[in-house]
Formats: structure tokens, C-alpha cells, sequence
């Protein structure tokens, strides 16, 4: 198998997409206050956190599976069709990936959203795993955020 590969997930959910979009840009403030377990803290090191250009540089809790530490940029915004691209570029990850740039859409269904994920990667040898673990933990994210919302939206 290369050192290069790509990952995609798809995860349909019930909140709503714009709302879900909405969570995902304040996930700076969101992340570390609703999900402690995962996220200890978010900052934001230049920019605004949303725009293209900014870095965030991002704590993970326990629950994160493999690493504790990421900065990462954000490389493009498409706000019409809720996209965001970004890359790592410091912390833990960049151990086991030269190269990790991951995409999260947000597109209605009906009166949810799907959710899609993907990552393009460069291991740093053969003997790394494919970020599966990576993979995983958005889709768990991606849940409790849904669980959130919609736990907002019934009070």
C-alpha cells in the first residue's frame, strides 16, 4: 500500500444544515464548553477561526484517540454550499502524516443534513495506519453536535 491515500464518510443527521454549519463555525467556542471530553480548548492564533488563512490551534480531551495537540489552517470557505477545507500544519498529527488536509459539507435532506467528510493524506511510512481513528472520531463528533442541536432546538 502507498503513503498517500484518501478517506471519505458520510453521516446523515437530523439537525438541519444550516444550523449544523452555524455550530460548526462557533465550533472555537462550542467544541471545548458542550464537548470537554473531546476538546479541552480551541484558540484561534490568526484570522478569525472561520476565514480562509486563519489557524486554529486545537487541545483534544481524552476522548481524542490519537493525538492531543494540531494546529491547523484553514485553507478554503464556500459558504453557499457549507464546505471548509483545511489542513494540519502543527502539532502530534504531523508524527504520523507529512501531509493531512481534511473537507466537511454540510447538505440538506430533507429536514436534516448529511454530513460528509473526507481527508487526503501522506503517511510518514509504511508502517502508519490509515487515519480510520481520524475518520471515526469526526463521525462521533459529528453525532454529538446532531445530539446537541437538537437537544437545544426541543427546550
Amino acid at each position: 500500500m502507498g503513503l498517500s491515500g484518501v478517506l471519505h464518510v458520510e453521516v446523515e443527521v437530523k439537525s438541519p444544515a444550516e444550523k449544523f454549519w452555524v455550530a460548526l463555525g462557533d465550533g472555537i467556542n462550542l467544541f471545548p464548553k458542550e464537548f470537554p471530553k473531546d476538546y479541552k480548548t480551541m484558540q484561534v492564533l490568526a484570522g478569525d477561526g472561520n476565514s480562509p488563512g486563519s489557524i486554529r490551534l486545537i487541545i483534544y480531551g481524552e476522548g481524542s484517540p490519537l493525538v492531543k495537540v494540531s494546529a491547523e489552517r484553514i485553507e478554503t470557505v464556500d459558504l453557499e454550499n457549507k464546505s471548509m477545507t483545511y489542513s494540519i500544519i502543527g502539532g502530534e498529527m504531523l508524527e504520523y502524516y507529512k501531509t493531512f488536509k481534511g473537507t466537511i459539507t454540510v447538505t440538506p435532506k430533507g429536514g436534516g443534513s448529511i454530513l460528509k467528510w473526507s481527508a487526503e493524506f501522506e503517511k510518514t511510512g509504511h508502517e502508519i495506519e490509515d487515519p480510520h481513528v481520524i475518520k471515526d472520531f469526526a463521525v462521533k463528533n459529528f453525532k454529538e453536535i446532531d445530539e446537541y442541536l437538537l437537544k437545544k432546538s426541543s427546550v
